[in-house]
């Protein structure tokens, strides 16, 4: 009955074990540090707070134009002033060539917009032109850089 009771009991250890020791893992890695207050919104990046919701070419003067949004989801002061980069539209993996202009154009394939940083929650919006578009070819938009501007002025 000893050497019985052994056994159960060994087995019993190795399945708790099994049920108990993930359990731990998952809890022990889920309760890092995570910063509150005041500290969580400084050590949260702005980019995370803006995007670009829409690519576009005008008709009128074949400019593509990207619809930028900010929403702040801290109390931040100031405006986001985003750097929009043009491409080329993507393949099927995704991938996007960058514009190259015609020869003797100046037009960049960055532009800036300065959108307004309001309360939390707030969606702030506004509009990057880009270079003027080659017909038949699809535009890409996505954002090249934020940085958060302490003059709380929309463009």
């Amino acid at each position: 009955m000893r050497q019985v009771s052994g056994w159960l009991a060994a087995l019993v250890m190795v399945a708790a074990g099994m049920v108990f020791v993930p359990f731990g893992l998952y809890v022990w890695a889920s309760s890092g540090p995570r910063p509150s207050g005041a500290a969580g919104a400084a050590a949260r990046p702005v980019a995370e707070d803006v995007a670009v919701t829409g690519c576009r070419i005008d008709p009128a003067s074949r400019r593509v134009l990207a619809r930028v949004e900010a929403v702040s989801r801290t109390a931040r002061a100031g405006a986001y002033v985003v750097t929009v980069e043009f491409r080329r539209g993507g393949d099927a993996r995704g991938s996007a060539a960058p514009v190259t202009p015609d020869q003797g154009d100046d037009v960049p394939v960055r532009a800036q917009v300065t959108v307004a940083a309001g309360a939390p929650g707030e969606v702030g919006r506004a509009e990057a032109a880009g270079p003027v578009w080659p017909a038949g070819v699809v535009p890409w938009c996505g954002v090249a850089g934020v940085e958060l501007s302490a003059t709380p002025t929309a463009g």
